[in-house]
């Protein structure tokens, strides 16, 4: 193999001395990698047979009833790990789609229409899920909603999906 890289052309001349360097450098790595004989493998594999090996874990079978000794609750999930969970809880007086010209165009005492009737319920939502549908109130002079529709769970999950 080193003999191949020593066989250049002698038209084939590098253009720089940095190339000819480079070059040196690679036929003097490819005669050091010919010179590792079979011996230094073997040596090298007998090394890691003989190496301590790493305790295999016990694998458990397919199927097999699993082993660690908690307590099983029949009764369905635990809620109480997301009770305190934050959410974010909004009410949606209605929408409408305008181009950004138009929006560009809005300033104060700009009125934009939405798609609601005057009366009609606000949507409630948490987290942008709809979740109810509620009427406007005020109490001690702070806006509030009183739910008039909760939707239900299973119809939330489904809206999810």
């Amino acid at each position: 193999m080193a003999d191949e890289n020593d066989n250049i052309d002698e038209g084939e001349e590098a253009s720089s001395p940095e190339e000819q360097a480079l070059a040196d450098e690679w036929a003097a790595a490819l005669s050091e990698a010919g010179d590792a004989g079979q011996d230094d493998i073997d040596a090298m594999l007998a090394a890691s047979n003989s190496a301590p090996s790493v305790p295999r874990a016990p694998m458990e079978e397919f199927g097999s009833a699993p082993k660690n000794n908690l307590p099983v609750n029949l009764d369905g999930p635990n809620l109480d790990v997301i009770l305190d969970i934050p959410v974010s809880i909004s009410m949606e007086v209605g929408n409408t789609d305008i181009t950004i010209r138009n929006l560009l165009q809005l300033n104060q005492g700009s009125v934009i229409e939405l798609d609601r009737l005057a009366g009609e319920p606000l949507d409630v939502l948490v987290n942008g899920t709809l979740i109810a549908h509620g009427e406007v109130v005020v109490v001690n002079e702070k806006f509030g909603i009183r739910l008039t529709d909760v939707i239900s769970p299973s119809e939330r999950i489904k809206k999810l999906r």
